[in-house]
C-alpha cells in the first residue's frame, strides 16, 4: 500500500538534500519519479530544487490553483511513476494535501512530502498542518541550534540582525534571511512572546 510522508524540520536541516538523494536512488534502480516544488520559491532558479550544498534538480512546479491529483494522474498516463517528490510543501494548500493523499490512495504512488513545520512566528504552515493531521508516516529531519541542542524553530533577521516579529507569513529567503534555534533561544531571539 502505498503512503503519504511527510518530512519537516526547520531551515537548513538538508530537507531537500534527503529529497534529492532519495529521488536520485529511485533513477539509479530505473524507476520514475515525478518532483514538484512551489512556483513561488526560485533560490534555485525557476522549477529546480536546490540544496545548500550544490545538489540540483530540474522539478515542475506548483501554484495554489494547480490539482495535484490530476496533474499526477496526467503524468502517470505518459510514464509509470514509483514515487513523487514534493519539496516546499509547507506552501501546499489544504486541498492539495487531500489530493496527494488520492495520489497514494487511488493511484498507489508513494508521496514524499518535504518542508518546514512551523513560520518564524512559531505558527504551523497550513500545508504542513494538513500534512501533519493526514500524513501515514512523519519524519523529523534534525538540525542544531549554535547552543547544540535540537533546532525546532527559525527566526527571521531584518538587514540588522535582528529578530522579526510580524509580517508575511512567507518571505522566501535563505541563510542570510533565517536562522534555526532551539525553543529556548528563539523565546530568547523574540523578547520571549506570549501567544495573543
Amino acid at each position: 500500500m502505498a503512503k503519504l510522508y511527510f518530512n519537516y524540520s526547520t531551515m537548513n536541516a538538508g530537507k531537500s538534500t534527503l529529497l534529492l538523494q532519495a529521488a536520485h536512488n529511485y533513477g539509479e534502480r530505473g524507476m520514475e519519479v515525478y518532483l514538484l516544488t512551489a512556483r513561488l520559491d526560485t533560490r534555485a532558479g525557476e522549477g529546480r530544487i536546490g540544496s545548500r550544498i550544490g545538489l540540483g534538480r530540474e522539478a515542475d512546479t506548483f501554484t495554489p490553483e494547480d490539482d495535484l491529483f490530476a496533474r499526477v494522474a496526467t503524468e502517470q498516463s505518459k510514464r509509470a511513476l514509483a514515487c513523487i517528490f514534493v519539496d516546499e510543501a509547507q506552501f501546499l494548500t489544504e486541498a492539495q494535501v487531500w489530493q496527494l493523499a488520492r495520489v497514494a490512495d487511488d493511484l498507489g504512488i508513494p508521496v514524499m512530502a518535504y518542508g518546514l513545520r512551523v513560520d518564524f512566528r512559531g505558527q504551523l504552515f497550513p500545508g504542513s498542518a494538513v500534512l501533519l493531521a493526514l500524513a501515514d508516516t512523519m519524519r523529523e529531519v534534525r538540525t542544531i541550534c549554535h547552543c547544540g541542542r535540537k533546532a525546532t524553530m527559525v527566526i527571521r533577521q531584518d538587514v540588522e540582525g535582528h529578530a522579526a516579529t510580524d509580517g508575511d507569513q512567507v518571505q522566501i529567503g535563505g541563510n542570510e534571511t533565517y536562522v534555526s534555534l532551539c525553543r529556548r533561544h528563539w523565546r530568547e531571539a523574540v523578547g520571549d512572546r506570549q501567544p495573543d
